[in-house]
């Protein structure tokens, strides 16, 4: 091997590694995977932000409880699939649904889908 091709297989290989730690820190790409901790602020915030959003569009009184469950699914961005509770204007609590995508890089964050999970 000559020392050229030997230092281009040497920076392919560091190039490779330094990309290593990001990826291995999200789900694989397309299929859904649970969300470990979902006391952690930014599952907190994406669910307090999609009850909001879900509010405003709808002109509800919806207010955030919390974020019971959670998955994620890394495609071009991140979606997120979130149960959570969530109290409506007469205080009664029920339990939602919704699919926030969420792309870091661009600041992006759109409210796919939303709604009330069928009663237990």
């Amino acid at each position: 091997m000559s020392v050229r091709a030997l230092l281009a297989a040497i920076l392919l290989a560091a190039a490779a590694a330094a990309a290593a730690p990001a990826a291995a820190t999200r789900a694989p790409r397309c299929g859904w995977s649970p969300v470990s901790d979902v006391s952690e602020p930014h599952i907190q915030e994406l669910g307090s932000w999609a009850v909001a959003e879900y509010a405003r569009r709808a002109n509800g009184g919806l207010r955030f409880g919390k974020v019971t469950s959670a998955q994620e699914q890394v495609v071009d961005g991140v979606n997120y699939k979130l149960f959570l509770d969530a109290a409506d204007a007469s205080g009664g609590v029920a339990d939602y649904g919704a699919v926030v995508y969420e792309q870091e890089r661009t600041n992006t964050r759109e409210l796919t889908s939303f709604a009330r999970a069928p009663a237990k």
